[in-house]
């Protein structure tokens, strides 16, 4: 069996961790932590440090959070570096594992640095405000809606078309 080249999809990762953390450089060097600036009548940047996950959960916990999701998300990276080995003749599992593995490496540097990540992208309606995020939880989101989809597709397996879900 041939070598498989997830080179393509490395880059892509990293493009999208260099995108992220240029983001965040701009952010950090523009606005001070909690400094909102008015974009349009939905959207705001704002500088925030999450000590969490998703939506500040556990960002109250004490710290050691921190370490723990640094942890995660680098076992995670190297579990996707394996399945993209596998699967990089498959386009969109790929890309929706790569776009995770980017914007999971993209808030591991951040949690290294600074304890908590940067978010500084917020949308808003009728007075209702979205927890505010960034580059990498958008890369994170997008790969994890392509992953589900994925799961839902129709694939060709020995021949036959298949079902999966």
């Amino acid at each position: 069996m041939p070598a498989r080249n997830i080179k393509p999809w490395l880059w892509l990762a990293a493009a999208i961790f260099i995108l992220d953390q240029i983001s965040k450089w701009i952010v950090l060097g523009a606005m001070q932590p909690g400094d909102s600036r008015y974009v349009a009548p939905f959207f705001n940047w704002v500088l925030t440090f999450n000590s969490g996950a998703a939506f500040s959960f556990l960002s109250d916990a004490g710290g050691w959070q921190r370490w723990f999701f640094t942890v995660l998300a680098l076992g995670v990276s190297a579990w996707i570096v394996t399945l993209l080995r596998r699967h990089t003749s498959e386009f969109r599992l790929s890309l929706a594992l790569t776009l995770v593995l980017g914007g999971a490496l993209g808030n591991v540097i951040d949690r290294i640095r600074f304890g908590a990540v940067v978010d500084f992208i917020q949308w808003h309606v009728a007075g209702y405000y979205w927890p505010a995020f960034n580059v990498a939880d958008s890369a994170i989101t997008i790969g994890a809606i392509l992953l589900v989809w994925d799961q839902f597709a129709t694939k060709p397996t020995s021949g036959k078309v298949v079902k999966s879900g």
